[in-house]
């Protein structure tokens, strides 16, 4: 069985991408993510500018190539593996936040609903645990006493630039922006423009505004001109950010991933087009059923990206995998895990694939 190639599948219209979050830092947690979702087929992962959660990534990213090759030596499958993306950030921007409080100021007899609430288990009696939290917001409006706040914080990009020019490296960069940072982003893209003609791809992530199209123009026209009368040396998307950190909530909540993404596509805006925030399970049947995957029309979305509910997804198994007395933390070796995991991811990548049989994969893929 053959899975085409990261560019293959945005030009088919059936590039997956897996969210890791921006500011999440689990790194047991992103390790296990980027071999489930490796396996499963995913087109490209996209994790923190973070090195410790860069190199967590590329080892998850590894070791299903490695268990990958030893079924293709088998003859069982034939695999092509996704593109490492890293997020930066132009200005604040609620994928870049954290929560904090302290919970000595919590009432003894206080519900916790800030605990109940969080998708990542990232409240204990201790606090928020920095690492799992990943900016999603949802304690905030629930604590009865607003004890908790967040912090934002910004992903610089030099620290991630060595990553660029490394032949075993960062393959794409999504730059978080929002209408009206435009001098913010001409100021980033004058730091990454000397070095990004190593990228195979060039995200732009933006949430909805009355001037988003006219924003997004100015967008490519500054990175364009980097590079005129050339082309552009890296494939360009466009990330349609309906409702961020949202899609684990409910089927409704890909509504505004998919309006925007109709938005965007009818501005003929050169390059690809790509959803998220909000998507889940019912995103690709809702975009099929509104004709807006090839092969049923030619103007078509050629992607979706899952963050939230792709993670939320395998929770339950990659706790169960914290607990195991040996080797915790190892999805390879607890073969039971492995196989679920790959099985559930290779399902969601399957509604947009078409051609993936999770439970076949699952098995390929069981060492």
């Amino acid at each position: 069985m053959f899975y085409p190639s990261p560019l293959n599948s945005l030009a088919r219209g059936t590039w997956f991408k897996l969210i890791c979050g921006a500011s999440f830092g689990h790194l047991p947690a992103i390790r296990s993510l980027a071999i489930a979702y490796t396996l499963a087929g995913a087109d490209c992962i996209d994790v923190a500018a973070d090195l410790a959660v860069i190199t967590a990534a590329k080892d998850g990213i590894s070791t299903a190539r490695k268990l990958a090759q030893t079924n293709a030596d088998a003859g069982n499958s034939c695999l092509d593996f996704p593109w490492l993306m890293v997020s930066l950030n132009d200005g604040a921007d609620p994928h870049f936040r954290k929560a904090a409080f302290d919970p000595s100021q919590c009432p003894a007899d206080c519900p916790r609903p800030c605990e109940r609430i969080c998708p990542a288990d990232a409240i204990d009696d201790r606090g928020v645990v920095e690492s799992r939290c990943y900016g999603c917001g949802r304690c905030l409006p629930i604590c009865p006493l607003g004890l908790i706040v967040t912090h934002d914080r910004s992903a610089t990009p030099n620290s991630i630039l060595p990553y660029l020019t490394a032949e075993d490296g960062i393959d794409a960069i999504e730059i978080h922006t929002q209408s009206g940072h435009l001098d913010e982003f001409r100021q980033l893209w004058s730091i990454l423009a000397p070095v990004a003609h190593h990228l195979k791809l060039l995200a732009i992530s933006c949430p909805d505004s009355d001037e988003l199209i006219t924003y997004l123009r100015s967008i490519h026209d500054t990175i364009a001109a980097t590079y005129h009368p050339r082309p552009l040396p890296f494939a360009l998307l466009w990330q349609t950010d309906g409702r961020p950190m949202s899609g684990d909530i409910g089927a409704g909540t890909t509504h505004a991933a998919i309006k925007l993404g109709e938005k965007v596509l009818a501005a003929h805006l050169p390059g690809y087009v790509q959803l998220a925030g909000g998507t889940n399970h019912y995103t690709v049947p809702k975009l099929r059923e509104r004709q807006l995957l090839p092969p049923t029309t030619t103007k078509h979305v050629h992607g979706v990206a899952y963050g939230s509910y792709a993670r939320v997804l395998l929770s339950p198994l990659l706790d169960k995998l914290d607990a195991r007395t040996e080797q915790p933390g190892k999805l390879e070796s607890h073969s039971d895990l492995l196989s679920a995991t790959v099985a559930i991811a290779a399902e969601l990548v399957g509604q947009l694939k078409g051609d993936i049989n999770p439970t076949q994969k699952s098995q390929n893929h069981n060492p």
